[in-house]
């Protein structure tokens, strides 16, 4: 199941993340990952969320960043959540169908593997075509 959550700048989507991933980690007896661009919020993650910098693995396209996910996917079968915040200052945003396409196959991955996904857009509401309104 993939959720996403879209607004502009400053809206509050990544708190909305933050307190998805406390309610998963204690809801949930696998493990829950959090990927960021940067390690800003280190200190406001619980220290049993596995916290994965971008910035470290020089993800610059959708694909690299879908090749991310299913190694971290791979590595680990007791994940039970994914949260990224802002897919756009990780990849950057190239074309609204690029990013459809990227969860599409995120969502195929993430049923496969029966882990629960949830990231953060910075669009307008009103930029998202049908595709993508069926994470919403």
């Amino acid at each position: 199941m993939i959720k996403i959550i879209v607004g502009e700048k400053g809206t509050g989507k990544t708190k909305t993340l933050l307190d998805s991933v406390h309610a998963a980690l204690n809801e949930q007896s696998g493990n829950v990952v959090f990927i960021n661009k940067g390690d800003r919020h280190k200190y406001d993650l619980n220290y049993k969320v596995r916290l994965i910098n971008t910035e470290d693995y020089s993800i610059e396209s959708y694909d690299a960043f879908y090749g991310l996910i299913c190694g971290i996917l791979s590595q680990n079968f007791d994940i039970t959540n994914m949260f990224v915040d802002s897919i756009t200052k990780i990849v950057g945003f190239n074309d609204i169908k690029d990013l459809e396409n990227l969860m599409d196959k995120i969502s195929a991955i993430c049923e496969k593997a029966n882990v629960s996904f949830a990231i953060t857009i910075s669009v307008s509401p009103d930029e998202l075509t049908e595709g993508l309104k069926k994470y919403l």
